[in-house]
């Protein structure tokens, strides 16, 4: 039953598998287990970035597809939420309007942007996308009317999802005292259970027969071709299905920050990160989204924190003060990112799985 959830695409790894499984424990628990606010909005991002990476990887990983105009549709999604609850108020209906009003839209734009920019060599479709990605953030930035200028659009949701709201005065127990079940716990599951939905329907969608042309196609597009398929079509598809992946991902960054401006999504910055996380988790491993995006997201929200205390351990020494100081926790972010992609070339996921791969075979030959 459950290899069957995962659509016969199992981890492969006992290490990957308890690694998996201590980070669903996790986040599915994270309120009950971790202090503080800022813990919670760092489980929420991860849940956010999962998401935005499965979409981004369907198209690198299993396509062979380079788009730098990804965060223009998780930047629709958020802005579709945002434009019609400030519009329309704070109701379920201006949510539903807006989510599907910015699928639409990502829809048609990613069908135009296959249909007439995927017939052409890798590169000069990366630089397309670049192009109208660009051109994106400058109406977004412009058109302050709608979506607030460089300001944003801050706006509320909901009563159900409401900070205010509050289902049970007494809360529920956690491991650090009680729990207040409001809105924004609410929210939070939301947010888990829209990514598990996530998570498996794009695991279904790579181990069909459609994920395997795709897997064809990044293999050998000129093969694929030879065998009667259509490659086009099958990036066209590949595109507006990653597309209408990062919208959903927008909207629900846009539930939780209840706020949304040009640098909240669609910034470059997310982009690389995107890219970053890709790498670290592995290339065409649905796995490889969650654990990239777990790593990276501890990373950059935890690394200075680390450096203050490592910082405070080494005073007096000299130099080491210098290069401990949280201003320079990018240095050690790039260098993090240096060592992973050194170590693990294929990815965390890849390489987890190569060694039980060889201890498989090891076993076989004794």
């Amino acid at each position: 039953m459950f290899a069957r959830l995962l659509s016969l695409d199992l981890p492969r790894s006992r290490i990957l598998s308890a690694l998996l499984l201590l980070i669903a424990l996790a986040l599915t628990f994270a309120p009950f287990l971790l202090p503080g606010v800022k813990a919670l909005d760092v489980a929420a991002k991860v849940l956010v970035f999962i998401a935005l990476v499965l979409s981004f990887d369907l198209l690198l990983g299993y396509t062979g597809i380079v788009s730098f105009a990804h965060t223009m549709f998780f930047g629709i999604g958020a802005y579709g939420v945002a434009i019609s609850m400030t519009q329309l108020g704070p109701s379920w209906g201006a949510l539903v309007f807006g989510v599907l009003c910015a699928l639409l839209l990502s829809l048609a734009l990613s069908l135009l942007i296959g249909l007439f920019s995927l017939r052409v060599r890798a590169i000069f479709f990366a630089m397309i996308t670049l192009a109208v990605a660009s051109v994106f953030l400058t109406l977004a930035s412009q058109l302050s009317d709608f979506t607030g200028g460089e300001d944003g659009l801050t706006f509320r949701l909901p009563a159900p999802l409401a900070t205010s709201f509050v289902m049970f005065d007494a809360g529920l127990p956690g491991l650090f005292g009680p729990v207040t079940v409001n809105g924004r716990l609410i929210t939070y599951y939301v947010l888990l259970i829209a990514v598990a939905v996530i998570f498996f329907a794009m695991l279904r969608i790579v181990n069909s027969p459609f994920g395997r042309v795709l897997q064809a196609i990044r293999e050998n597009e000129f093969r694929a071709e030879a065998l009667g398929y259509r490659v086009v079509v099958y990036r066209c598809l590949s595109n507006v299905i990653a597309a209408a992946f990062a919208t959903l991902a927008g909207c629900l960054l846009a539930l939780w920050l209840r706020y949304n401006g040009p640098d909240t999504s669609l910034s470059f910055e997310i982009m690389v990160d995107v890219l970053l996380i890709v790498v670290i988790g592995g290339m065409g491993t649905i796995y490889g989204a969650v654990v990239g995006s777990v790593l990276f997201v501890i990373a950059q929200s935890y690394l200075q924190d680390l450096l203050r205390l490592l910082g405070k351990a080494v005073e007096g020494m000299p130099l080491l003060p210098a290069l401990l100081t949280p201003d320079r926790w990018m240095l050690w972010l790039g260098l993090l990112f240096v060592l992973s992609v050194y170590y693990f070339p294929t990815g965390v996921v890849g390489r987890l799985r190569e060694a039980a791969a060889r201890s498989r075979q090891a076993k076989q030959r004794s």
